[in-house]
């Protein structure tokens, strides 16, 4: 496996005109276009034919995260607008679950717009009524870190958990290249319709084309789905400003696998393996990792995947069947249903993928992480995906379209 960590970004570039990037999703989920690439050539679809581009026993994971209400606009007795942007718990919580399930206050690392009014010390106040019942927030600002500061929230009643505030009192937060204020049908649209465990900050977009109609085409023609949990943090935006990748610190993002979904990977070595969106792949992928390390180490306690550990473990040759096994091994030693830790793992040309063999995914932005995910999936014949793409009235972004790429095996061409 070649080390990424001296790419340039700039290399990862492409030409977005405003126009091409969806502010709206298309009136139909499953309406939506499919690029389709294999081996080199191109085809076009709608996602509604979906299960007519897969092999029957393939396997798709999807990434079951719920988009939480986020933003909160607090307004200051001058009338001047504070937004907070709720981007991921305190690290003095375990999870995010326990983070989510807190009452009266917790605390989150946040992104501040209009943070220059906010006086150290000030407490910002929003009341609304719900259900003939007043609820308070209360936002109070604790510490100003390199990326993001660290708010205090609070609020009456305090039997209501964090999760049931967010609901009530915030807004989802659609992407800062989706430049409108967000409407009612966002709540809905900006949601999978198998959206379960709320977190994430960001939807795991590649999802929001799939409807019943095409979850009811894939079990006739026995293609199998799965779930994991990976809950999409803001870093999914963040632009690459380093010169070289070894500059660039990744997002580290919660995941959480069922002991059967690992299984579910296990036995499906002679099928494809698919992941819905780069959300899932990261977490599949990652899972090969962490059974590495639980393989090295012995099984001895969980672990987290570094950004560059994957380059570094390479070396170890360790079968997939092997590692895989390890992991089931330490999570039945330690009566473990669920695997829940974070992941950092960045996946750029010159990784060697180890399980996925394709990906559903949108159209990403240049200089993205997610674009070097894509390169290391298909090789260079990225830019030709995305010319075709182009040329042919594809839309772009979360609200876009998508495309269903299989892995190049030959992907330095």
């Amino acid at each position: 496996m070649t080390d990424p960590r001296n790419i340039n970004i700039l290399d990862y570039t492409y030409s977005l005109p405003a126009e091409r990037i969806a502010s709206y999703p298309a009136q139909e989920r499953d309406a939506s276009k499919l690029l389709i690439y294999r081996d080199g050539n191109i085809a076009e679809d709608i996602y509604k034919n979906m299960a007519g581009h897969l092999p029957a026993n393939s396997l798709l994971v999807f990434n079951n995260t719920r988009v939480i209400e986020a933003r909160l606009l607090f307004q200051k007795p001058t009338g001047g607008i504070i937004e907070i942007f709720c981007l991921e718990p305190h690290e003095q919580y375990a999870d995010l679950t326990l983070a989510m399930l807190q009452q009266q206050k917790g605390l989150w690392k946040c992104l501040v717009g209009g943070a220059s009014k906010w006086k150290t010390g000030q407490v910002l106040e929003k009341k609304m009524q719900q259900e003939g019942k007043e609820i308070v927030v209360f936002a109070k600002y604790v510490e100003k870190r390199q990326d993001a500061f660290i708010i205090e929230l609070s609020w009456t009643p305090a039997t209501l958990s964090f999760a049931e505030l967010l609901h009530h009192a915030g807004a989802i937060p659609l992407p800062p290249y989706i430049k409108r204020i967000p409407e009612l049908s966002d709540a809905e649209r900006y949601q999978t319709v198998y959206a379960k465990t709320g977190g994430s900050v960001a939807a795991p977009t590649a999802g929001l084309h799939f409807t019943p109609r095409v979850f009811r085409a894939l079990k006739e023609k026995n293609i199998q789905t799965d779930f994991v949990t990976l809950h999409v943090g803001a870093g999914t935006f963040k632009p690459v400003k380093a010169g070289s990748m070894r500059e660039h610190e990744m997002h580290a993002e919660w995941i959480d696998v069922s002991r059967k979904t690992v299984e579910n990977i296990l036995d499906n070595p002679g099928h494809a393996i698919m992941a819905v969106g780069t959300t899932s792949l990261r977490t599949i992928e990652s899972l090969y990792w962490l059974g590495v390390k639980q393989a090295i180490a012995g099984g001895t306690r969980q672990e987290e995947l570094l950004q560059w550990e994957a380059y570094e473990l390479s070396k170890k040759n360790i079968p997939v069947k092997e590692a895989l096994e390890s992991l089931l091994d330490w999570m039945n030693k330690n009566q473990l249903e669920r695997l829940v830790t974070k992941t950092q793992i960045l996946i750029a040309p010159g990784y060697s993928f180890k399980i996925v063999k394709g990906l559903i995914t949108n159209f990403h932005q240049p200089q993205s992480t997610l674009l070097l995910l894509v390169a290391a999936l298909v090789g260079n014949n990225w830019r030709k995906i995305y010319a075709h793409a182009l040329d042919h009235d594809f839309r772009f972004l979360s609200y876009g379209d998508g495309c269903l790429l299989w892995r190049d095996p030959n992907p330095a061409r």
